[in-house]
């Protein structure tokens, strides 16, 4: 399963590469937001920081919008992937920018048969909101599991992105039911390393090894 850091902080993006695991961005305009800076500045730097996928969003609400936007982004380097929202005209550009070869990725998506739909059109991707189900009583990862399964029955090749990712729970059943990508925040990253034992273990090693005659 590949692993993706869902943030538009370029320090952020840095340190999770060092560390060597990271194999994509997602990013949305409420990341952008946070970090004060511009698109035309952060959007190229990602790029050139990742080696794997960058998902970058449309803000358009019409299919010939989202499509103008998406060819843009699209020039910014060649390892953009267009963010499209699941609604009736996101679809619609999505099979649109497919057609040029621009590859997509579905998000806001809280229905098996969104994805569906999303992948008849042509996506690359598929971005299940797991966390924001889980928040209203409804099971996210079960979402997930439904995706993966009509997939698998039809032989769809769109990815499933498991987003809005909470905890390291969330990734271990994503690894689980065989999703292609889980993205993340960088304090869900920096969870999946943490583990009371193992730092307990850690300790252990250096307090003993303190005995050792040197």
């Amino acid at each position: 399963m590949q692993i993706f850091l869902d943030t538009a902080d370029i320090e952020q993006i840095k340190t999770a590469t060092r560390l060597g695991v990271i194999d994509g961005v997602t990013t949305n305009p409420t990341h952008v937001s946070k970090t004060g800076g511009s698109p035309a500045d952060l959007y190229p730097e990602i790029c050139r920081l990742v080696d794997g996928p960058v998902s970058l969003e449309t803000v358009g609400l019409d299919a010939d919008t989202i499509v103008d936007e998406g060819r843009e982004l699209a020039k910014i380097a060649d390892n953009v992937v267009v963010k499209v929202p699941v609604m009736k005209e996101g679809l619609v550009a999505v099979k649109r920018l497919a057609a040029e070869g621009i590859r997509t990725n579905v998000t806001t998506t809280f229905s098996a048969v969104q994805a569906l739909l999303a992948a008849k059109a042509g996506a690359s991707y598929i971005s299940p909101f797991v966390g924001r189900l889980d928040n209203i009583g409804h099971d996210g990862m079960e979402l997930v599991d439904q995706i993966h399964t009509v997939y698998a029955n039809y032989g769809y090749e769109t990815e499933i992105i498991v987003a809005a990712v909470r905890h390291p729970q969330h990734v271990l059943q994503a690894g689980l039911i065989g999703a292609d990508v889980c993205t993340m925040a960088f304090s869900v990253l920096e969870m999946l390393y943490d583990h009371p034992l193992t730092e307990a273990g850690i300790q252990q090693f250096l307090d003993d090894w303190k005995k050792v005659p040197q």
